[in-house]
């Protein structure tokens, strides 16, 4: 390519602006299916609306709503519901180590931020290589989720009370992971970063038929304190 055709700082930051409102739009919507769903299990748990939208905007944890939501459901008490909750939370600390570099600003900033905190919102940030388009990424990723999860939540309770069945029936229950994969992929370009993939993976799903729902993707970050990676040949750490 010629220089004549590169293209401007202007035109190349309307690329990447454009590339991740693509990837925070696609994340967003392959989650509200299971926004809609926990609209159907707080209907179906006879909460009132405004509990379910308080779930969702102040909660706003995918995992987090649906643990303390079925704990109160059952019957138990609000202290199990939020352990329930908090622990399957726990892995936001992780994300705000990840993500503190492009989040910093004054306490009340960050305290306002934090509440986008969640798996989304890292992954698209994570997923850019400059600490501004990371920003951007997280608050393009953080609030398309929490505008989509919330209409999605009053969609589920008012309108879908018997279609809970269509996340599972449809596969749509796939569409997450798949969304995650599509956003790491890029960025397996080194023997180091597979290998941390392959264990974390492996941990896992060795985890899964033993461990609580949600417990065995925080156990997974385990792979780095066994394959200490910055023990490995150098070699290993180029693509």
């Amino acid at each position: 390519m010629s220089a004549s055709a590169q293209p401007t700082g202007a035109e190349h930051d309307t690329q990447v602006r454009n590339q991740i409102l693509r990837q925070a739009g696609s994340i967003a919507l392959a989650v509200s299916p299971f926004a809609a769903a926990f609209g159907i299990i707080c209907a179906e748990a006879d909460f009132r609306l405004i509990e379910a939208i308080g779930f969702s905007s102040l909660v706003f944890g995918g995992s987090a709503q649906f643990a303390a939501a079925t704990v109160l459901a059952d019957g138990g008490s609000v202290v199990a519901a939020v352990t329930a909750g908090a622990l399957l939370n726990m892995r936001s600390m992780a994300f705000g180590v990840v993500m503190a570099p492009a989040l910093k600003g004054s306490l009340w900033w960050r305290g306002v931020v934090s509440q986008l905190m969640i798996d989304e919102s890292t992954a698209v940030g994570s997923a850019q290589k400059d600490l501004h388009w990371r920003r951007y990424g997280y608050l393009a990723g953080g609030l398309g989720v929490f505008v989509l999860w919330n209409l999605f939540t009053i969609l589920g309770f008012t309108v879908l009370g018997s279609a809970g069945e269509l996340v599972v029936t449809y596969g749509i229950d796939a569409t997450i992971p798949a969304s995650f994969l599509a956003l790491l992929w890029p960025r397996l370009d080194s023997v180091e970063q597979r290998v941390l993939m392959v264990a974390g993976a492996a941990i896992a799903l060795l985890g899964a038929p033993l461990l609580p729902a949600g417990v065995p993707i925080v156990a997974s970050a385990l792979a780095v304190v066994i394959y200490r990676p910055w023990r490995l040949p150098e070699r290993w750490r180029t693509s």
